[in-house]
């Protein structure tokens, strides 16, 4: 047996070979260590009572698990704690209290006796030590460990520090440690176990560095609780002093001070009824909430939301014709059928007393004055101009907002838009309406409906708001580069106006009336200081743009002001007198120029006409033939109608081959292909039909078309010619281009009276109703066919380009 610690003074203990067991359930006791324990069992109550009258020891082992009533040998460890039982005391009900002090560890050699408790021969289990410097440091390492862990716990006393730091023995110091740790039974069986002192004392470093860093967590969380709460005792103890003196100066409670500022001002505004319950209903729920509650805010948020919008607030409107012609000609260039129908809006309107009546959408290309139009609108009335872009929106909330359930939830754009307006009938400019997407979010152009109808608007909900909002006097303006996009159900409710290119004339004039004087003023230019004159604007237009608006030619003329602003800042010049060969110099080499007469010049090559998204264009037909039997590729990214109309002109070709004085063979032997270059755009529609009719037939006659001639009209199987749409804006891109003559159906003629007299007056018209009078316009160049002047007849709705 191992000999007593040199710290215990007392004589040494002699243990018999056999001793009684005493079980134990989640308590282990440790050699060297003082343990108290509950004794109820009345088998282990009667083993206490035999050990204690004979002063004998008693071998206390662990049991494996806690739910066995009466542990037999398999529900203990083998190894265990011989102990001397110190004080025993007896309980009323019959249990025992005893303190037991550890021995020795013990191990179980053979089991003895079960009756009337355990008995079991034993065997010492003695410690394996050798003195080294890591069992020194070791044993320091643990001392301080310890003495930390002792400062952090409060059930372990500062006595024990004094022990541990007096205690040279290295297992005694182990087991004094992991008696007093509140460790898990297991892990103190394991230490018990464990005969490597310096093992053993590896295992408490570990275990004594886990519950430190538990410990001074809890305890730095603590700490932070305990500011936390002191701040906020501080704050309200402040609060309370602020209140109690803001009462003795009369200042009284600024929250309160802050409602009552609400109440009035709701008072002041005179809310429609509806909106008015609702502002009252959300004041009395603000009256309730302490101003430190996320409600708070986003009531107050609401309500001042709700003081914002001009509920009632009007500006008078100018409904004087005279002066909005006046002012619609100071602020734009001819247009004299769109201006003509805005002055009958107006007085309408003035007839009636109230500005009301279908939604106008304003549907040109780019750069033509649509969203100018709607400023000039507001001028006129003298209301309020907002405007919002809807191109690229996609989610439905943009326009009717989101509801309040949501973080950072506001009103739509509409509503945005109105309350910036600071009256409720402005004039609204929807830009771009023909570029709103859906998505997973909405469909943002459903939502479009309720604002647009003039059947619903005057009671339009917001969601954010979630109150009915008048737009009934609001004065709504679309504007967009194509209807194709725009859902049926919304262009339904729009008076679609079309506003097509311009030509070089109303550029021109555009350009002297409007563009130099606001590029010369843009670029701290007098007027002295450069001069345009008319040959220089007509040499910018023709060979430096080529579009249907303005917007390039602004860009040219901002760039010879840019360089006539160099010079002078430099001083060298003065004034700048603006000719050919100086204007060449700064915007570069013609960007436009003889393209007709070069695209043209090989067989198999027609000129046709389209519309797109930007106005009018000019679009090359090609055609070219290969060894094969007759089979067609169309190639250009065409549409499904455009592919078609391509079939169809090449079977008109090959059923009429002998009367075009064509080979009749010749079809037979070579395969076709018909191309349409820019193939990165996509196109469609049948007016190309006759002028993919054309190029085939050029092509096999080895005969180039007239490089003067476009044309434009859809193509039957039998060889007519049928009407299609968008004459202006082809007719403007053919003049833009150099061409001289059209070729256009003969039931577009009413068509042209839309056209300018100056177009009219340069350009030459054939109006065809056969593919041979297209045939022989587009080889011969002779044919000439003048327009009726016959009244317009009722169109009906447009076709297709």
């Amino acid at each position: 047996m191992s000999e007593p610690t040199a710290e215990d003074t007392r004589p040494p203990i002699p243990i018999p070979a056999e001793l009684p067991v005493l079980p134990l359930k989640e308590t282990v006791v440790f050699p060297d260590s003082w343990t108290p324990l509950a004794i109820g069992q009345e088998r282990s109550v009667k083993l206490v009572d035999d050990v204690v009258a004979r002063d004998e020891r008693v071998l206390a082992l662990v049991t494996v698990k806690n739910d066995v009533e009466q542990p037999g040998w398999d529900d203990l460890y083998e190894i265990g704690t011989a102990a001397s039982i110190q004080k025993m005391m007896k309980v009323p009900d019959g249990t025992l209290r005893i303190l037991v002090t550890g021995l020795e560890r013990i191990r179980i050699a053979r089991r003895v006796s079960d009756d009337p408790y355990l008995v079991a021969e034993i065997e010492g289990v003695p410690d394996v030590v050798e003195e080294s410097r890591e069992l020194e440091a070791l044993t320091r390492n643990v001392q301080g460990l310890f003495a930390r862990m002792i400062g952090l716990v409060p059930y372990l006393p500062e006595e024990l520090q004094i022990a541990a730091a007096n205690v040279e023995n290295a297992s005694a110091l182990s087991h004094l440690v992991a008696s007093t740790l509140r460790l898990p039974t297991e892990e103190k069986q394991r230490l018990l176990e464990q005969t490597d002192v310096v093992a053993r004392l590896r295992e408490i470093s570990a275990i004594l560095s886990r519950e430190l860093e538990v410990f001074e967590l809890g305890t730095k969380i603590q700490s932070q609780v305990q500011s936390e709460m002191e701040k906020g005792q501080r704050e309200f103890f402040l609060r309370q002093q602020l209140k109690a003196i803001q009462e003795e100066l009369g200042e009284g409670d600024p929250e309160q001070a802050e409602i009552n500022e609400l109440r009035e001002r709701l008072a002041a505004l005179e809310l429609p009824e509806e909106p008015a319950r609702a502002a009252a209903r959300e004041l009395s729920r603000l009256e309730k909430l302490p101003p430190a509650a996320a409600e708070y805010g986003v009531i107050r948020t609401y309500l001042e939301w709700i003081l914002s919008l001009p509920w009632n607030q009007t500006t008078p409107d100018n409904l004087d014709l005279d002066e909005a012609r006046r002012i619609l000609d100071e602020d734009h260039y001819d247009l004299e059928k769109v201006k003509d129908r805005i002055i009958e809006y107006l007085a309408v309107s003035k007839l009636k007393s109230e500005l009301t009546g279908p939604i106008l959408c304003f549907v040109g290309p780019p750069g033509v004055g649509k969203t100018s139009l709607g400023q000039s609108i507001a001028r006129t009335l003298g209301r309020k101009f907002v405007r919002i872009s809807v191109g690229g929106v996609r989610d439905e909330a943009e326009i009717r907002g989101h509801r309040r359930t949501y973080i950072g939830a506001m009103p739509g754009t509409i509503i945005r838009a109105i309350r910036d307006a600071e009256s409720k009938n402005p004039v609204f400019l929807i830009d771009e309406i023909d570029k709103m997407g859906a998505d997973f979010r909405g469909d943002p152009a459903s939502a479009m409906l309720e604002v647009l109808d003039p059947e619903q608007h005057s009671s339009f909900r917001d969601h954010y708001l979630d109150l009915p909002f008048d737009l009934s006097k609001v004065l709504f303006i679309c504007t967009a580069n194509q209807f194709d996009t725009v859902p049926g159900p919304l262009l339904d409710r729009m008076d679609v106006i079309h506003l097509s290119g311009y030509t070089e004339e109303e550029k021109l004039g555009i350009a002297k009336r409007y563009l130099v004087p606001k590029q010369l003023e843009a670029h701290g230019l007098r007027p002295r200081q450069l001069t345009f004159k008319e040959a220089i604007l007509r040499i910018a237009i023709r060979e430096y743009t080529r579009e249907a608006g303005v917007r390039s030619l602004e860009r040219q003329i901002a760039a010879a002001c840019r360089k006539a602003a160099t010079l002078i800042a430099k001083g060298e010049a003065k004034r700048v007198a603006l000719d050919e060969a100086k204007l060449r110099e700064w915007l570069g080499p013609r960007r436009y120029s003889g393209e007709v007469r070069k695209r043209t010049s090989e067989p198999g090559v027609a000129t046709g006409l389209a519309v797109t998204a930007v106005g009018g264009d000019v679009l090359f037909i090609e055609a070219t033939a290969y060894p094969g039997k007759g089979k067609l590729t169309v190639t250009g990214q065409l549409g499904e109608v455009m592919q078609e109309s391509a079939q169809a002109a090449l079977s008109w070709v090959r059923s009429h081959a002998v009367g075009l004085g064509l080979e009749p063979d010749w079809f037979a032997g070579h395969d076709v292909h018909v191309h349409i270059p820019a193939g990165a755009v996509p196109k469609d529609g049948p007016s190309a039909g006759i002028t993919m009719a054309t190029a085939i037939v050029s092509l096999v006659r080895s005969r180039p078309v007239s490089d003067e001639v476009a044309m434009t009209g859809e193509i039957t199987l039998t060889g007519q010619v049928l009407p299609v749409g968008g004459i202006r804006e082809k007719v403007l891109a053919a003049e833009r281009a150099g061409i001289g003559t059209v070729v256009l159906p003969r039931e577009n003629e009413p068509d042209l009276e839309e056209l300018p007299d100056e177009t009219r007056r340069d350009l030459r018209f054939v109006l065809a109703d056969t593919i041979e009078e297209v045939l022989e316009a587009a080889f011969d160049g002779v044919r000439r066919t003048r327009p009726r002047r016959a009244a317009r007849p009722e169109r009906q709705a447009a076709m297709p380009a």
